[in-house]
This record gives structure tokens, C-alpha cells and sequence, in this order.
């Protein structure tokens, strides 16, 4: 796949993937309304709410540059992505998505989403873990399991795996 492509085909997932779950539902949820809790608990929330946004857009910019496709299952890499932030944790994506609910729910107050991104969490890890780990697996064979092995899925590492 072209790197043009890769590129639009990424960007095209990130605004119906990631964008419905971190961006409509939770405005569906709130109306971006805010609740009332004390000011500095909810300017805390600008730091995931950041933070989760840098690290999405950095792993798909690395599906595209490093892999040569797209995070979509309809047109995936050619190539394992392990550079960058998936040095550190398999499911950089995952972990940013629910960390941008985290941040709108302490800056907005609201509890719900909250629960909304527990309930997010675990259909992104079942999602991982019943099908892409499978297919991953299958794709890229004893590259992934080495990778699987040496790079943990949900908790980041604290140094960057280096093709252990």
C-alpha cells in the first residue's frame, strides 16, 4: 500500500473508529455539558484528555509510516508496527482512547463517562484479545509472538522493548 493511501485510509478510521468512541458518544452522553466539581480536579482532566489525544494521533501516524496501511481490519499493514510508542505497550491506541474518556469525564464532571469507559476498556480488550491478537498471530507469526512476549498489552513498560 502507498503511503498516500495508507495516510487517507488512517485518517478516514480515526474519524469513525476512535472518533465515535472518544468524540460522539461521550458527547451523545454529556451534550458536553459540565457537572460542578472543584475546578482543579477537572483542569486535571486536560492532562489524559492530551495526552491520550498526542499518542492516538503518533500510533496512527506509525501504522502508516511503519506498517504501510491502516489500523482498519479492512486494510491492514504489510508490516508488524512495533517502533515507536508500541515499544512500550501492544495496544497504544486502546490505552489513549480510554485515557481521552477519563479526561473529558474529570473536565466535564461527569461521572458517566466514567462508566462509559470501562465499558469501552473491555470491548476494546475483548476486541484485542478475540481477534486481533488471533490474526496478528496468524499474519505475522513468531514476529508477533515475539513481540507479544516481550511487550505487554494494557500496562506500558517502563523502558522501550528493543527487539528482545
Amino acid at each position: 500500500m502507498r503511503k498516500r493511501t495508507a495516510a487517507l485510509g488512517s485518517t478516514l478510521f480515526l474519524a469513525l473508529a476512535p472518533g465515535t468512541v472518544a468524540l460522539l458518544l461521550p458527547w451523545w452522553l454529556t451534550d458536553w455539558r459540565a457537572g460542578d466539581w472543584w475546578p482543579p480536579v477537572r483542569l486535571l482532566g486536560l492532562v489524559p484528555l492530551a495526552a491520550g489525544a498526542a499518542v492516538l494521533l503518533s500510533a496512527f501516524t506509525r501504522f502508516v509510516v511503519e506498517g504501510l496501511g491502516t489500523p482498519a481490519p479492512v486494510a491492514p499493514t504489510e508490516h508488524l508496527v512495533v517502533g515507536g510508542l508500541y515499544r512500550f505497550v501492544r495496544n497504544p491506541m486502546y490505552v489513549a482512547v480510554d485515557a481521552t474518556i477519563a479526561g473529558q469525564a474529570l473536565l466535564l464532571a461527569r461521572p458517566v463517562l466514567f462508566w462509559y469507559g470501562a465499558f469501552a476498556g473491555l470491548g476494546m480488550w475483548a476486541f484485542a484479545r478475540w481477534y486481533e491478537e488471533p490474526a496478528l498471530a496468524g499474519r505475522f507469526g513468531a514476529e508477533y509472538e515475539r513481540y507479544r512476549r516481550a511487550v505487554p498489552g494494557w500496562w506500558p513498560r517502563l523502558t522501550p522493548c528493543r527487539g528482545e
